[in-house]
Parts: structure tokens; C-alpha cells; sequence
């Protein structure tokens, strides 16, 4: 479905759409409204599974703006994101990038994982990211300009952030930043609970198992155990799988490859989850 369609649909007063469930932290929520009414554009910091992507979708349905979503990597360019010229039935076409398509609806863009993708985005970005709002479309001759609505939204992991890849100032001092972390262990059971479809002991025991893993410093790991992998562990609790086998498999197995990093690992599973 087309972007318009979309709005058009979340506008109709007959329309009921659901809004995608999510628990603030904090005022991540008000924040985020209050950065679409003032036009502002945002960017969201925070580790791997702790919900920006969440939290996007559930501020674009309760705003009622289509969501157009892109994935940052190493090939994505500025020409991904604002289009190219195409050769279509003999014929040459402009066709809209996901940006500008975006743009022109007046939805909210959420580009993940900023910093996976190409330097040459910023060009693209800087001008919808000030008070200019406009995207210039170079190969189309045109300077397109936002529509009412349209918010840019940008998401990394400070984690994975080096000398080749992180954000300039020139980028980051164009944005309202929102720091997200892992939730609070009460706040954390909730969302698994809900998420997981699971009892509320065996969340609580899966987030039990979470803070200790977050508290492990011997291990060299990459990233810790995020909510996403509490909630994929107690989806497999309810198709079956013993505790123990579905945290095992869901979280310990994501964390490393390293035989002994996850043998240290699975002691501290024995250690927290046995009875």
C-alpha cells in the first residue's frame, strides 16, 4: 500500500487502527509528539532490541502518519533513498525513493542503523533536518519540499560505533536525541509478558536471567541480552519448549559463537534458571 492510502485510512473516522503495543520508559512518547508538532527531526541511541523501532511504529500510528521504514547498510546510498531514473517499457521514468516518497506524503521516515549506511546520505539528510526541510532530488531537477507531517527519525547503536563509523556533529547537532536502554526489570517482565504471550513467572525469571547476563563483565561480548530475545524465548515457552531450551536457544546461542564465551554462558543459564 502506497503511502497516501495509508494516511487516508488512519484519518478516516471510520477507520480503528491499532496502535502497535509499547511501554514507555520514560517520556520517550511526549517527546517524540512534541518533536513532530515543533518539526523537529529525532534521533534515537540505544542498543540492539531495546525498542526504537517500537517506539517508532507506535508514535506513527497514534499520530496518525503513514511509516516508511529503511534498514541502514553498507550499499545504501543516496540514490536508494531519494530515487533514479529507470528505463521502463522503452521508456525513461523517474521513480521516487522511499525518502522522497515519504517527503512528499508528509510521513514519518525512519531510517535504522544510520551509521551502517553510506556518507554520502548526509547530503540528502542535512537539508530535511534543518530549518530548510527540503530534498533535493539532483538527478530529477528538483528541490522537493516536506510536506505538512513529514518527520525524519534516525536510529544507531552507540555500541557498535567506531572512527569509521559514527555520526559528525554536523549530523548529530541537527537533532533532538532520545537515549533508550534496557527497561526496568518490573517495566522489562511487563513487555515480555505481553510480548511472549507467557506467564508472569516465567517473565520474571527471563528477566531475572537478563540482569545477570548484564551484569557479566568477563565475557567479551559484543552486545547483551536484549528484551527482543526475552520475548523470542518465551514465545518458544508457549509452543512447548522447557524454560531452560528456549532461553538457551533464543538468547545464549545469539550472544557469541565462541565455544567457551557460551559455555560460561550456559553455566550461568544452569545457575539462574534451574530449580
Amino acid at each position: 500500500m502506497s503511502p497516501r492510502p495509508v494516511l487516508q485510512a488512519l484519518a478516516s473516522p471510520t477507520a480503528a487502527p491499532t496502535l502497535p503495543h509499547y511501554l514507555p520508559q520514560a517520556d520517550e512518547c511526549t517527546l517524540f509528539a512534541q518533536a513532530h508538532a515543533a518539526q523537529l527531526p529525532l534521533l534515537l541511541k540505544g542498543p540492539t532490541g531495546c525498542g526504537k523501532t517500537r517506539l517508532v511504529e507506535h508514535m506513527a500510528a497514534r499520530l496518525g502518519r503513514p511509516l516508511i521504514t529503511v534498514s541502514g547498510h553498507d550499499d545504501l546510498g543516496a540514490a536508494d533513498l531519494t530515487g533514479r531514473h529507470l528505463i521502463q517499457g522503452g521508456d525513461t521514468r523517474w521513480v521516487d525513493g522511499p525518502l522522497a516518497r515519504a517527503v512528499r506524503a508528509g510521513a514519518i521516515f525512519y531510517l535504522d542503523e544510520v551509521v551502517e549506511a553510506r556518507k554520502d546520505i548526509t547530503v540528502v539528510l542535512h537539508p530535511l533536518a534543518d530549518d530548510r526541510r527540503v530534498l533535493p532530488l539532483e538527478r530529477h531537477g528538483e528541490l522537493l519540499p516536506a510536506a505538512p507531517g513529514f518527520m525524519l527519525v534516525l536510529s544507531y547503536n552507540p555500541g557498535y560505533q567506531h572512527l569509521l563509523k559514527g555520526l559528525k556533529p554536523s549530523t548529530r547537532q541537527r537533532f533532538v536525541a532520545l537515549t533508550l536502554g534496557c527497561p526496568s526489570p518490573e517495566l522489562e517482565a511487563r513487555i515480555v509478558q505481553s510480548e511472549g504471550g507467557c506467564t508472569p513467572a516465567v517473565a520474571a525469571r527471563l528477566v531475572h536471567l537478563a540482569q545477570a547476563l548484564r551484569r557479566l563483565t568477563e565475557q567479551d561480548l559484543e552486545e547483551t541480552a536484549s528484551t527482543r530475545l526475552l520475548v523470542m524465548a518465551a514465545r518458544l515457552t508457549g509452543q512447548g519448549l522447557s524454560l531452560q531450551r528456549a532461553a538457551q536457544v533464543a538468547v545464549m546461542e545469539a550472544l557469541s559463537d565462541d565455544a567457551q564465551t557460551l559455555a560460561a554462558l550456559q553455566e550461568l543459564l544452569h545457575a539462574v534458571l534451574d530449580d
